[in-house]
This record gives C-alpha cells, sequence and structure tokens, in this order.
C-alpha cells in the first residue's frame, strides 16, 4: 500500500504542498497547516476531544488538545487537515473528534480523514526505509515502536498504516 484512494482526490498543488514537508521526518505538521492558511491552536478541551477544525469568516483554525500525548496531537492535526482537504464544506458547522476520531458526522467521512492522516504522517518511502534501517538494531515489536518513535506517532497507527495487528 502506497497511498490513500483520499490522496487521490486531492488536488495536485494540495499533494505537492504535503510532499514538500515530506523531506524528512517527523513530518512538521504545524508547518504544514501553515502552508495551507490554517491557524493551529493548542487549548484545554473537554477531556472528550482530540481536536477540531472550524471554518469562521474565512479562517480555519484547527484547536488540538494540549493535554493529549504529543504523537496523539500531531495525528490529531494531520486528522483536521484531511478534514480541510476532503470535507471543506462541512467546516462552517465544525467538526470536533474525540479521542477515537469519531464526530456527529457518518463513519465514512472520518476513515476518508484517517487514511488521509496516515498518508501525511506516515509516506510509506519513510516508513519502509526508516523499518529497513532499524531492523537490524530490533526485533518484532520494538521494530515498530522504534520505527513510531522516530516518525512521532504511536505504535498503534504506525501498525495500522502497515495492516499489521
Amino acid at each position: 500500500m502506497t497511498k490513500s484512494f483520499e490522496w487521490k482526490r486531492i488536488t495536485e498543488e494540495q499533494r505537492r504542498i504535503i510532499s514538500d514537508c515530506q523531506h524528512s521526518y517527523p513530518i512538521a505538521v504545524g508547518k504544514l497547516a501553515k502552508s495551507f492558511g490554517i491557524v493551529l491552536k493548542k487549548a484545554t478541551l473537554k477531556g472528550n476531544l482530540a481536536g477540531e477544525i472550524r471554518e469562521v469568516a474565512g479562517v480555519v483554525t484547527i484547536r488540538v488538545n494540549s493535554h493529549d500525548v504529543k504523537a496523539r496531537q500531531r495525528y490529531t492535526i494531520a486528522h483536521e487537515i484531511a478534514h480541510f482537504l476532503l470535507h471543506r464544506h462541512l467546516l462552517k458547522d465544525g467538526i470536533q473528534d474525540t479521542p477515537l476520531y469519531r464526530s456527529h458526522l457518518p463513519n465514512k467521512i472520518e476513515r476518508e480523514a484517517d487514511a488521509l492522516a496516515a498518508d501525511i504522517l506516515m509516506p510509506m518511502g519513510i516508513v519502509q526505509d526508516l523499518m529497513n534501517e532499524k531492523a537490524e538494531e530490533h526485533k518484532a515489536e520494538r521494530l515498530y515502536e522504534a520505527v513510531a518513535e522516530s516518525l512521532e506517532v504511536s505504535k498503534i497507527a504506525l501498525k495500522n498504516r502497515l495492516n499489521v495487528e
């Protein structure tokens, strides 16, 4: 698996902007948000919210729960950027996502945002290079942990990206 179907749904310019941020890791999601003109804020959100994205008067703002661990914050930012790229028409009412990335939206929309978030944070070329590089020093579960640490994502997110249980 290289890129998701959702990757093909965004414009060539949007893919170029994302790719420009994927030359090193961990992927600079804050810089990516800024590249799309999105305001990024850390905030104390209700305990059941990981993040939210909203457009007010033409300004798109992502708020991420400052109490979440860094890997979760990074994934939340990528997930909300994916909503911006795929579901901008829904932002006027705002989208709030729980820690399991559930919102008031249909599950299909959340799965689409998850797929594109994985493409953003874990480009397969970098993932494969890290898996090969770290395989010499680490075995089994520790290999996934080491790669996830390098990408600053959770081991679960990485294993989902690789379709590994």
